[in-house]
């Protein structure tokens, strides 16, 4: 099994920095040396290093989409439609937003930039 991690720790490097032609030579080669299906061959490859014993390499965040304040603009209308899916959402932004305006709780620009925002945007944002 030792044998086995050495191998692909030796190929992993050469892999990742492969073409495609060539990544197919690479598992073909690791197949018949370890004897792994491909399948197996290119989970072992593409596995994150480990940082630590028993630790793996964190994964990369998102970048935000949006800033805070259109998130917290966007809480408001969630909070105010008493958290209702994104499609609903979308539908009772209209309604909700002079409302909330009026309130204060909303710039313009924000309103602006939620009456064309996209109800799956809508949906991600708001969890």
């Amino acid at each position: 099994m030792g044998a086995r991690r050495e191998v692909v720790s030796v190929v992993t490097e050469r892999y990742r920095s492969a073409k495609r032609a060539e990544k197919g030579r690479i598992l073909d080669e690791l197949c018949a040396t370890t004897g792994w299906h491909r399948k197996h061959a290119v989970r072992a490859l593409r596995r994150r290093e480990a940082v630590g014993p028993g630790e793996v390499e964190a994964t990369r965040k998102r970048r935000r989409r949006y800033g805070a304040t259109i998130k917290d603009a966007l809480t408001a209308l969630w909070e105010a439609s008493d958290r209702v899916c994104g499609k609903r959402l979308k539908v009772m932004i209209p309604t909700l937003l002079p409302a909330l305006e009026r309130h204060g709780r909303l710039s313009r620009t924000v309103t602006v930039f939620w009456l064309s925002a996209p109800p799956p945007s809508i949906a991600c944002s708001s969890m």
